[in-house]
């Protein structure tokens, strides 16, 4: 062990005396700094979701040009998590964290300087592109955090820290509701997250650690971009958290362009699904830790269908009442899917190495490079989920004008996620068991999946 801020040679979760005396408290701290970089990067990435209601007709932007560039700005967010996962065991989680967070300064002081009536649609692009960097602060910040913690205590972990980033999007909602309500302008909510951005790089530079175990493996981004469990795990994070992301760029433009809500209106209720959504996250993960995440996120596939039907009654009622509760219902869901889902990661891979004969810290530590690695491709593969969402709701307001024909599609995405959910990690064979004495371990998901 060493000071905070420098390299940590040895690193050893597992090994309980380790980490009852020493690796739990530099553990938590770590991951309590970290939550902070990335809930900021989370509220920078998302800024465009409030910044587009201040945008009235003074901007000359359509409905569909709002929803183009929620868009994009997802996408960027998603793309760069790939980068962003590597960029840990490259420069070190404490570095790149400090990296990270300085980089936030770019699109935020950019947003600062264009947002103002008669600047061009593809300037505010541009700019919003550029927003999208904050998004990749979770794919190194979950990288980061999975090293650290043990396996029993990851679903709790990693889903405090993925709900600490998410609450980011609440909070710059807030901000901005309170910022309209005073009658304040755009300018001032960028002007408030500039000091923030600061403050949080010059904490990680002083209160976070390196791990020099954590060291740049190309053999593990291989790895796991051929696994297939990668792949069905990043299809599953596009029905959680591409829910989740999707919803949280485009729920007050759908208010304002289905229902004619003010700016003002829309903000009163725009924050109140991503809120609950990230503080259910880490519930999803503990939940997932004690019941197998692999049937809590089959069963949660299934209310999210009930949910998103409930909605299309709604949208096709015209009843805002009944729409707006059962959009928070499944933003809400969808936090609970986003930990019950990310608790799965490391399981899958641990079962690997125990289906390898791997044993002890062998095993952890195969689970951990293999896991690392693909969270990086399953969270820019689930965001895409976001962008897929932004861009039905643009199509189904240009044909239909009203967002019903987006939700039936998401309806039958749902449906294809319980469907895989329940084939893949559910569905007994018996001729392939797997199994393992670690209690704690989801033993639905080690006994059923095919590892």
């Amino acid at each position: 062990m060493t000071a905070p801020g420098r390299w940590i040679q040895h690193w050893d979760p597992e090994d309980e005396t380790f980490w009852k005396t020493t690796g739990e408290k530099v553990a938590r701290r770590n991951l309590y700094f970290s939550v902070l970089s990335e809930h900021i990067g989370f509220s920078i990435w998302t800024m465009w979701s409030v910044l587009v209601l201040f945008m009235g007709p003074e901007y000359g932007l359509t409905p569909a040009d709002k929803f183009l560039l929620t868009s994009m700005v997802t996408l960027v967010g998603a793309v760069v998590r790939v980068p962003y996962t590597f960029a840990v065991a490259i420069f070190g989680g404490r570095n790149w964290t400090i990296v990270s967070a300085a980089l936030l300064l770019v699109p935020t002081v950019a947003a600062f300087t264009v947002m103002e009536p008669g600047t061009s649609f593809s300037t505010f692009l541009l700019v919003g592109l550029l927003a999208g960097i904050g998004g990749g602060n979770f794919a190194s910040s979950m990288t980061n955090i999975n090293a650290f913690f043990p396996l029993k205590k990851k679903g709790w972990a990693l889903g405090l820290n993925a709900g600490g980033g998410n609450i980011g999007v609440p909070v710059i909602q807030i901000a901005a509701l309170a910022i309209i309500g005073a009658n304040g302008g755009p300018r001032v909510l960028l002007g408030i997250y500039i000091p923030l951005i600061v403050v949080a790089a010059v904490l990680a530079a002083l209160c976070m650690d390196n791990l020099a175990s954590v060291k740049n493996d190309t053999g593990a981004a291989k790895d796991a971009a051929r696994d297939r469990h990668t792949w069905i795990m990043s299809f599953l994070y596009i029905g959680t958290f591409g829910s989740f992301i999707g919803y949280s760029f485009a729920f007050g433009q759908v208010l304002q362009s289905q229902f004619g809500r003010t700016p003002l209106e829309a903000a009163y209720v725009t924050f109140i699904g991503p809120l609950l959504g990230s503080l259910i996250r880490p519930v999803g993960g503990r939940l997932a830790d004690r019941y197998g995440g692999s049937r809590i996120t089959l069963y949660n596939f299934v209310a999210m269908g009930a949910a998103t039907a409930v909605l299309i009654v709604a949208s096709m009622q015209k009843s805002l009442a009944l729409f707006t509760v059962a959009f928070v219902v499944l933003f809400v869901l969808s936090g609970l899917g986003n930990g019950s889902t990310f608790k799965m990661i490391p399981g899958i891979f641990q079962a690997k190495a125990l289906a390898k004969g791997l044993r002890g810290e062998e095993a952890a530590a195969y689970g951990r490079r293999l896991s690392g690695a693909s969270m990086g491709l399953i969270g820019a593969v689930g965001a895409l989920g976001g962008v897929g969402i932004n861009l039905a709701f643009r199509q189904s307001f240009l044909s239909y004008g009203s967002g019903t024909g987006a939700f039936v599609a998401f309806l039958a995405c749902y449906a294809v996620c319980f469907v895989v959910t329940w084939s893949v990690y559910l569905r007994r064979r018996p001729a392939r068991t797997i199994t393992t004495s670690t209690a704690t371990e989801e033993k639905s998901q080690l006994s059923y999946a095919e590892v």
